[in-house]
């Protein structure tokens, strides 16, 4: 009997293979117009579409989504970070320490302190804070900032981060997508997140 081969197309076998080797980064569907809560806190948003949660959460106090995946659209909730904590977990406290939000950190500092966990975390080769301004975030006083960095491969990013520091605690959304098409086109899905964040 004949043995048939049959071949994937490249990109399709490499899709395959990711999929294979990382069973344990399985997506969950938030779906849209259903309330979630998020970072284990809380914080809860209503989606205005689908969104999928990322399997492996990038901190204690943090979760990401994202809709086409996190290379291309991300947002990412820092939930209830108390004083002493970085905003991600630490790959290593001694070789590379994260800087850490204290109960002295002002809200005109959250941009820096989102810039230099970006810059050591994601090892950028440039970050630039484009503008910051007063917004109210959650019911509370809060600060509005849009940046863009160029991560180790040379692709170009923008983001944009709301935050507001309540009862001692930090409160923040951040959403970053290659500057050419993608941030643009989710960057409403983002807006209707932040309008239906609440603290419950």
């Amino acid at each position: 009997m004949k043995r048939t081969h049959f071949k994937l197309p490249l990109a399709g076998a490499a899709a395959l293979a990711l999929l294979m080797a990382t069973p344990a980064l399985a997506h969950k569907l938030r779906p849209g117009g259903v309330a979630a809560q998020v970072a284990a806190s809380s914080l809860t948003v209503t989606p205005s579409r689908d969104w999928n949660q990322l399997g492996r959460r990038p901190g204690q106090f943090a979760e990401s989504w994202t809709v086409d995946g996190a290379q291309l659209n991300d947002v990412t909730f820092y939930a209830a970070v108390p004083a002493g904590q970085p905003l991600i977990k630490e790959r290593s406290k001694k070789r590379e320490p994260l800087p850490k939000f204290t109960s002295e950190t002002l809200l005109i500092e959250i941009p820096e302190l989102l810039e230099r966990t970006y810059r050591t975390a994601k090892d950028l080769a440039a970050f630039e804070l484009i503008s910051t301004e007063p917004s109210a975030f959650v019911g509370a006083e809060g600060v509005r900032f849009r940046y863009a960095f160029t991560d180790k491969d040379g692709l170009t990013r923008q983001g944009e981060a709301r935050a507001a520091i309540i009862a001692g605690k930090l409160y923040m959304m951040t959403y970053d997508a290659p500057r050419l098409n993608y941030f643009s086109r989710n960057a409403p899905d983002f807006e209707a997140l932040v309008a239906s964040a609440r603290l419950n």
